[in-house]
């Protein structure tokens, strides 16, 4: 009977058909079983880069583990408060510098006994706990919008002051010349020109006709103005500009103004400076010293 060998082998082939899948499910189920082990390893792994992800990318626990010190910056009459490990660099310190203040590090002057080297650790130069760190320098806005104003004004006040009569023979400057020179005046020197001496300037008067001395505190970028009373300290970038005019009669002293405001009601008079002292103080106090 053909028809039912046929048959028979027609089922026996569909049996077959049938059974060979078998094997196939089950790599599949294996497949299945090695995908999602992978899945779960990929999940524990997104995990454990999820967890470790904040401290990327907010960068403060870089310092984690290390010594740290609490410092107090002083600059621009404002303070701040950073904490830096004790073993960064005076070069990592300007870095954290300019992000609290926004003054580029090439324009810093960062002073703790003196100028702060930046190539040394903050453990080797003995930084402490609490620690005053001084900075001096103006961000570049500031350089371009006081600095040039200052040149300007200053030959404007010139020109202003070649129309009038010499400043020695106004009154109010009379009463403390007509005093005479201070017993303790220092010596001129015609002809030349000196840098300021590391000791304060003394010997003069100002236009209450007492006595009075100056010291130049370039770490501090400051002017300090000593009296028998008390001691001014001005920072040297609010002194608009210097007026200075030769003393008639004495020609190698001069009276010399530092413009602490708008008016003239705000100029400082010093009385009897030495000629030789006078572009010395100027290119000082005007910030010629300074900028770089």
């Amino acid at each position: 009977m053909a028809t039912q060998d046929g048959s028979e082998e027609v089922v026996m082939e569909t049996e077959a058909t049938l059974k060979e899948p078998k094997p196939l499910c089950e790599n599949v189920g294996k497949g299945n079983t090695e995908v999602s082990e992978t899945v779960s390893r990929t999940d524990d792994a997104g995990e454990s880069s999820s967890t470790q992800d904040p401290t990327v990318s907010n960068g403060d626990d870089s310092d984690e583990g290390k010594e740290m010190v609490d410092l107090k910056i002083i600059w621009n009459k404002n303070k701040y408060d950073l904490k830096i490990p004790l073993d960064g660099t005076g070069a990592k310190l300007k870095e954290r510098i300019h992000s609290l203040t926004g003054l580029p590090p090439a324009m810093q002057k960062v002073m703790y006994k003196g100028l702060l080297p930046e190539d040394k650790t903050l453990r080797e130069i003995k930084v402490t706990n609490g620690a005053k760190i001084m900075v001096v320098g103006s961000t570049i806005n500031d350089v371009l919008a006081v600095n040039t104003p200052k040149e300007v004004i200053q030959q404007e006040v010139k020109a202003e002051e070649n129309k009038k009569e010499p400043l020695c023979r106004q009154k109010q400057h009379r009463k403390v010349l007509d005093k005479g020179k201070p017993e303790d005046i220092m010596p001129s020197v015609k002809g030349t020109k000196e840098r300021l001496p590391t000791v304060p300037l003394a010997g003069m008067y100002n236009k209450s006709g007492g006595k009075v001395r100056l010291t130049f505190k370039l770490e501090q970028d400051q002017l300090w103005i000593g009296t028998k009373e008390r001691t001014e300290k001005i920072p040297m970038g609010s002194i608009k500009h210097v007026v200075t005019e030769p003393i008639e009669g004495h020609e190698d002293y001069h009276m010399m103004a530092f413009q602490l405001g708008p008016t003239e009601a705000s100029q400082y008079w010093v009385y009897w400076v030495p000629i030789q002292f006078v572009d010395a103080i100027k290119d000082t106090v005007l910030g010629k010293w300074q900028y770089f």
